[in-house]
């Protein structure tokens, strides 16, 4: 919880004023329409701001006599022109022409949700990850509200449609990230790494991703970070129930911040279900640094080290249930850098990048002491080529060395993989109607000594103005779990083929979405258990392994959202439909996964009020009940827990001051308190069995954000950001 609501710092997060001459003015199409989130900018400088939802906008710099002024949107030609800053004030207004490729006519949508401020027909907006009442802040925690994703709290990571964690992949800008979450201990879900104040834009694919990407069976979180830090220098102090946060940030180029999270004050005042020997524990610090090269270079880097502690005791899995100690100690290290650049007046593009990850837990389970390590190195390069206003190609190539140590007690394994990929795509717009985007990607892993190719394709016809309907197919394959690799290093890839059909209509700011998909799994990794079924979850696989397992997901999922129909009110309701049966692990027959619900909805609602400066939310979320195992049952997994169901509510509220702004919040989840259960743990005779339940049946968090700048800050650019 590091980064819990710190991240709320900056739900109305402010541009700050900069210097001797403010421009501002108004970004339209040639119909005179205000264009949402166009990109205004001093040419060779970063001196700029992003138009407002009337395409309007207002910054300063202190750029003297003459400098030309850049307006860039995508899907319209870019503008430039020459301004004399003569006058403290300049009014400065502009009509952009639609490019043959814009993505207000056609875009592919199949299987994809994108917040990113950069594209007029995104579902969500990055604000939208810190206003959600319920995300608690956290990128996968929100996304789970959407359709395709689901909730499982007894466990960390990101679970779509029908696929376990470990089939989805987390990217940022470009790059894999080999632990994005944080460790933690038995049956409690733990958040992701980053605040989502890192990023300008988020990529969440429930199937049919890329050819750019691989090794993910179900699903792709792509994360894009910023191309530039503050607007401002100044330091920025966060207190809240659970630690501190300081951050330092120098204008256009640094941020650097300290964390330090010590969750045992907030757990003496709330009710748990966890008995915890040291509650959990965390520090860290990230360093940001982007540097421009040249005139369309951009060099960004990031690094990030933390270190955590926690213990618990928990049900043991042996016969006479006995409580048990287990303790973890992490330390986690990411450090990433990036290049990238255009030519030929952006006809050419080289987007590259190297990284580091290292991730270290130390295990206490009892009086058994274990350890896993893992280091991910990795380089990637990507060219793209716009070969003409319909037609674009893009070809690229990665590198990775990945090495994993698995030790517990006396006995210990490892492993070394070298992994290499090619991948080509090209998208064509045939028309403004239709659009076609297909990918050939190739894969060689030294661990199994083999090899793959994957065809995807993509397609979106335009039906009317305002609607479409998308098509998406492919491959994908993924290296088995390296815990059966250590066994068994003649394993072939798993394999999904995926269909999805989309229809998605935005109008009036209205989103109606609804999409049906079918995911077909091969050569899953199974286990010769002769018909036994251990349900431990942390166990380590010691039967004979092979590639008979077999699976799939069908279903259909539901999205609405209306910003328009009520002022300041934005509300959306997603629904998904999910069919699914595996035979993989050490399951002894074909059945619907533990981590998987028939039916999920959310329901999310957000107010914001102007002359308060207070914007409050509330998110509702009802699933059917999870399959678990009981060894009394006639039907393997054929036993439901009780519906899920859970109300949660969260507020802000912001002051500007001179030189200063001050942000309280506070959440509150589960309000009800109600007493939801994830499963159940049986005794290897059935004769007992225990609940497996959320940490707490309601949770209650605040905290308040200082941050002091060198230069004025204008109230005026603060935004609704519904």
């Amino acid at each position: 919880m590091k980064q819990q609501l710190l991240c709320c710092c900056a739900l109305l997060f402010p541009s700050f004023a900069g210097a001797q001459t403010t421009i501002s003015g108004k970004i339209t199409d040639r119909k005179g329409n205000g264009l949402a989130g166009a990109n205004v900018f001093i040419a060779g400088s970063y001196d700029g701001v992003n138009t407002d939802a009337t395409g309007a906008f207002s910054f300063q710099t202190s750029q003297p006599d003459t400098a030309t002024i850049a307006v860039s949107f995508v899907g319209y030609e870019p503008f430039q022109q020459k301004l004399k800053l003569t006058q403290p004030t300049i009014l400065f207004t502009a009509k952009l022409q639609e490019t043959a490729t814009m993505l207000n006519t056609v875009v592919i949508t199949a299987g994809a949700f994108e917040a990113s401020d950069e594209k007029r027909q995104t579902v969500l907006k990055p604000l939208d990850i810190v206003t959600t009442a319920s995300g608690g802040a956290d990128i996968p925690a929100v996304m789970q509200l959407l359709p395709g994703a689901q909730r499982v709290g007894d466990q960390t990571g990101l679970f779509v449609r029908g696929g376990s964690a470990s089939e989805t992949r987390t990217i940022i800008d470009g790059l894999v990230v080999q632990n994005p979450f944080t460790s933690g201990a038995p049956d409690v879900s733990q958040r992701s790494r980053f605040s989502p104040f890192l990023f300008k834009g988020t990529a969440f694919s429930t199937g049919g991703y890329s050819a750019q990407y691989g090794q993910a069976l179900s699903s792709v979180l792509s994360l894009n970070t910023k191309d530039r830090a503050e607007d401002n220098d100044g330091i920025s102090v966060g207190l809240n129930a659970a630690g501190v946060t300081l951050s330092a940030f120098k204008k256009e180029r640094i941020t650097f911040s300290v964390n330090y999270t010590n969750l045992n004050p907030l757990f003496n005042i709330l009710k748990q279900n966890i008995n915890w020997i040291h509650a959990p524990e965390a520090g860290g610090t990230s360093v940001i640094l982007t540097q421009p090269i040249g005139k369309r270079g951009l060099l960004k880097h990031y690094t990030d080290v933390s270190a955590s502690h926690q213990s618990l005791s928990f049900r043991n899995f042996t016969g006479d249930f006995r409580a048990s100690s287990f303790t973890v100690r992490n330390h986690n290290a990411l450090s990433m850098t990036t290049f990238q650049t255009t030519w030929d007046e952006g006809r050419w593009g080289l987007q590259t990048g190297l990284s580091y990850n290292y991730n270290r837990d130390r295990l206490g389970i009892d009086t058994v002491q274990a350890r896993t390590q893992e280091q991910r190195m990795q380089g990637r390069v990507v060219l793209t080529r716009s070969l003409s206003d319909k037609v674009s190609l893009l070809t690229g190539a990665e590198l990775h060395r990945y090495t994993y140590q698995n030790h517990y007690g006396i006995w210990g394994g490892s492993l070394t993989d070298w992994y290499s990929a090619v991948f080509v795509e090209t998208e064509v717009f045939f028309t403004r109607k239709l659009a076609v985007r297909a990918g050939l990607r190739g894969e060689r892993t030294s661990v199994i000594g083999r090899a793959n190719v994957s065809p995807r394709l993509s397609m979106a016809y335009k039906t009317d103005a305002y609607g479409q309907v998308s098509l998406a197919a492919g491959q994908f394959y993924q290296t088995p779990d390296q815990t059966y690799l250590l066994t068994n290093p003649t394993l072939r890839f798993e394999q999904a083929n995926h269909l999805i059909l989309n229809y998605q209509r935005i109008r009036d700011n209205r989103t109606f979405r609804v999409e049906t998909f079918y995911k077909d799994y091969r050569h899953l990794v199974r286990e010769n258990t002769n018909g036994f079924y251990d349900p431990n979850p942390y166990r380590f696989p010691t039967h004979r392994t092979n590639n008979s397992g077999f699976g799939y997901a069908q279903g259909f999922d539901v999205f609405w959202r209306d910003k328009q129909s009520m002022k300041n009110v934005d509300y959306w309701v997603s629904y998904s439909f999910l069919d699914t049966k595996r035979l993989f692990r050490n399951y002894p027959t074909e059945a619907m996964p533990t981590f998987a619900a028939t039916h999920t909805l959310n329901l999310v609602f957000k107010k914001y009020i102007p002359a308060l400066g207070i914007n409050a939310g509330a998110t509702y979320s009802l699933a059917s009940g999870r399959p678990y195992f009981n060894p009394g049952s006639n039907q393997f997994l054929g036993d439901q827990t009780r519906p899920y169901s859970s109300l949660s509510l969260n507020m802000s509220y912001i002051r500007i001051l001179p030189r200063k702004f001050l942000v309280l919040y506070a959440s509150v989840e589960n309000v009800l308190g109600t007493k939801n259960t994830y499963g159940y743990r049986y005794t290897p005779d059935g004769s007992q069995k225990f609940a497996v339940v959320p940490p707490f049946y309601r949770f209650f968090f605040a905290g308040a954000v200082l941050s002091l700048t060198r230069k004025p800050i204008d109230p005026e650019l603060i935004r609704n950001p519904n």
